[in-house]
């Protein structure tokens, strides 16, 4: 890759700019100063440095963000706050984005990342990549809505949802419930329970595919994936 491209990837400002601060003789590579914006570095086995701070390189950034409510899913708005409002400076310019969507007034595990490849993986409807929720239910949770989802139920604009896995935590005039579902439709969840008479007060999605949340992130925080994490979402394939 050339230099100069990199170091604007990197956020380090525009390709003039980049130009400007090699020509100080700030960058060096493998400890030699270069000048030369069309050079090509290997970030893989070069060290790069600037005024002397390693630079490091990476093509793709993978982050798991514990989602608050009223935040959009989205890369950018006008009015309102984005998840992407919510990272640090040296990870928004690599240009992430949700891999899919969590309702603005749902919490909980968000994937961002610039790996296409990736989110197209766990988003295609081909893959059945599972989703699990935890919700709170206003109205008793009984096993006949277990069965209901397990058929699959009919919403209100006569889409029949494909069978979603329910599991009852409590059950009452408020419910507790977990549910895995395969698909992603527009507010989904909230609408499968409308659809036999209930409605969610919270929602939380609490894992997507083979990675749960890490319950150690507050709200609105996020952390990158580990190598391993990273490697299970991409072999990852539904028995």
């Amino acid at each position: 890759m050339r230099i100069d491209k990199m170091l604007a990837n990197l956020g380090y400002g525009s390709r003039k700019e980049v130009k400007q601060l090699l020509k100080s003789g700030a960058v060096k590579v493998d400890d030699a100063v270069v000048k030369d914006a069309k050079q090509h570095v290997d970030t893989n086995s070069q060290t790069i440095t600037l005024n002397g701070e390693i630079i490091e390189y990476k093509e793709f950034i993978y982050l798991m963000m514990n989602k608050p409510q009223e935040v959009l899913s989205a890369t950018e708005d006008s009015s309102q706050e984005t998840v992407i409002d919510l990272l640090e400076l040296g990870d928004q310019v690599y240009e992430p984005f949700p891999v899919g969507r969590l309702d603005k007034d749902t919490e909980g595990l968000l994937l961002i990342t610039n790996d296409g490849q990736l989110a197209h993986r766990l988003l295609s409807p081909k893959k059945h990549v599972p989703k699990t929720y935890f919700a709170v239910i206003e109205g008793e949770v009984t096993e006949a809505d277990v069965k209901a989802f397990a058929a699959g139920v009919t919403l209100d604009d006569g889409y029949e949802t494909k069978p979603g896995e329910l599991q009852i935590l409590k059950s009452g005039i408020m419910s507790d419930i977990e549910l895995t579902i395969t698909e992603g439709k527009f507010h989904q969840v909230k609408r499968m329970f409308e659809a036999v008479g209930k409605r969610v007060v919270y929602l939380k999605r609490i894992s997507m595919g083979p990675l749960p949340l890490d319950e150690t992130l507050e709200l609105g925080e996020y952390r990158e994936l580990t190598d391993e994490e990273v490697e299970l979402l991409k072999t990852y394939e539904v028995k």
